[in-house]
């Protein structure tokens, strides 16, 4: 293979709309156009032979490829970021043009860019074996701007695979884990016990809080008062607790109910509504002596540290008439779910009665009792008599045994003797997480993330993705595993700016275990 001077490398890459003009120009001189779309993250001789073979379908070859902000496989990809993936193929004598799409899929480069024969390596030929289920829409936009799909045959390989195996993406302990993972099972069956959740009924209820936060930048210290003056900058508002426990497990589980509690005073009944997906169903109960939750955080902008919190709340029990309804209203309903998700962090929604309600009543109850800064501790795993699946963090794990130092294996065993439980996974932040069942033992997995951004709501996730897996019989190991993928993309998601979705989660997993 040819390589070009670096000077003719950088004219080939073009912005999308300066691609849209020259192929515009081309296909007036009856120049046929092939185009190709990709990560292409290690240049392999797969790619090579995919893009030669393009070639050879038409007159002129471009490529477009993903943005480095919507590659979507996790920590640590895209490896080589989008300029010097698109200097890579530039390179390549085959390729006439490059350009980095804008969008997160093909379709809408496809559209603007208009080729007459748009390629996909062979492997994309079922689509049935396409995890994110973007071909057919490739093909449906080739379609409507007069061009078709073509598929390239021959040698392939997979960029992820070669990474895993030459690159050093994870530290040793992560990369012996997979290694060992991968023996026991495979990325489809992973993705297969999550696909196999679609026809699950998942009942949500927990406490509803609104997520503020307010980013800042300091101005420096006042000269007449000893405290750190810093400058609004901009606000967004999440839909949190319980709400962003319904919106993680609504990408898995076809049908979820939420119930949960509103204040009488500030309810942001419309805000929480548009924020719940279309799947959600909700029920919503109202106590007049309280606002709904919400919790404001002062966000430094640059680095996202939180500087301060100001919590508006009401967390004593509920008004023992609203807490009658909330029960007449489960005895109803609470029949009719797969899943029962308690999502208990302490706000007052979730009293004595109505975990033994739950816990009397629920065909499968997983839980977390959330300990945070509002509830300081009075909020622990300890007040369920039962709970099929249990998921807390090590602190609340600790808390409730009352122990600082004896091993998490030992404690785990003996909160058996509280909680009545399944299967448990204990999350233990940047140490991973570990998994028990009695008839499995302990499984320990570690953390997948390389990058963090926000810490803030990942055990929700995590506990919101495994408790539909958990109720359907996956292996304890499996939920570790799927656990802390389900981590590693939320803590690079802001807040809860959007849940962890499906196919960004297939699509890591398959990174992970190639």
């Amino acid at each position: 293979m040819v390589r070009v001077p670096f000077k003719i490398i950088m004219e080939k890459i073009k912005t999308l709309d300066q691609l849209a003009a020259i192929v515009r120009k081309l296909k007036k001189e009856g120049r046929k156009v092939v185009q190709c779309h990709g990560v292409f993250d290690l240049l392999h001789p797969g790619h090579i032979r995919h893009f030669e073979a393009a070639r050879k379908k038409g007159d002129v070859l471009i490529v477009t490829l993903t943005q480095d902000k919507h590659v979507n496989k996790g920590a640590g990809r895209p490896v080589f970021n989008q300029r010097l993936r698109a200097e890579s193929i530039a390179a390549l004598q085959c390729v006439d043009y490059v350009a980095v799409n804008e969008w997160p899929t093909a379709t809408r480069a496809i559209k603007l860019l208009s080729p007459d024969i748009y390629a996909k390596g062979g492997d994309y030929r079922d689509p049935l074996k396409d995890l994110t289920g973007e071909i057919r829409n490739e093909a449906e936009a080739a379609r409507s701007v007069g061009g078709r799909v073509h598929f390239t045959g021959g040698i392939t390989f997979s960029s992820t695979k070669l990474l895993n195996t030459h690159f050093n993406v994870y530290p040793e302990e992560t990369a012996a884990y997979l290694r060992k993972f991968r023996e026991k099972y495979t990325a489809g069956q992973v993705i297969g016990y999550l696909k196999n959740l679609s026809n699950m009924k998942a009942l949500v209820i927990g406490d509803a809080i609104i997520d503020e936060y307010h980013y800042c930048s300091a101005m420096g210290k006042s000269a007449k008062e000893n405290i750190i003056p810093a400058r609004f900058l901009r606000g967004e508002t999440f839909a949190g607790g319980a709400l962003a426990a319904a919106n993680h497990i609504a990408g898995f589980c076809g049908e979820v109910h939420l119930v949960t509690c509103l204040g009488g005073q500030n309810s942001h009944k419309d805000f929480i509504r548009k924020s719940l997906k279309p799947n959600i169903s909700a029920k919503f109960f109202f106590r007049g002596d309280a606002p709904t939750t919400v919790k404001r955080r002062f966000i430094e902008n640059a680095f996202l540290s939180k500087l301060f919190e100001v919590c508006f709340m009401e967390d004593t029990p509920l008004p023992g008439t609203v807490e009658r309804e909330l029960h007449l209203y489960l005895k109803s309903i609470i029949k009719r779910y797969d899943l029962v998700l308690a999502g208990d962090f302490g706000h007052g929604f979730i009293g004595e009665n109505t975990v033994d309600f739950l816990a009397a009543k629920a065909r499968f109850l997983a839980v977390s009792a959330q300990t945070n800064s509002a509830n300081a501790g009075f909020n622990l795993i300890t007040k369920y008599p039962r709970a099929d699946y249990l998921c807390i963090d090590e602190s609340e794990l600790r808390l409730a045994m009352r122990s600082r130092f004896d091993k998490i294996e030992d404690l785990m065993m003996r909160i058996a003797e509280k909680v009545k439980y399944r299967k448990a996974v204990i999350t233990r932040g940047h140490r991973g997480s570990i998994a028990y069942s009695p008839k499995e033992g302990f499984s320990s997995a570690p953390v997948f993330s390389r990058e963090i951004v926000d810490r803030m709501g990942a055990g929700d996730a995590f506990l919101s993705v495994t408790a539909p897996c958990a109720a359907a019989g996956c292996p304890a190991e499996v939920l570790g595993f799927i656990g802390n993928a389900v981590g590693a993309l939320k803590v690079l998601i802001v807040g809860n700016r959007s849940p962890v979705e499906p196919v960004q989660l297939y699509k890591f997993i398959t990174t992970l275990l190639k």
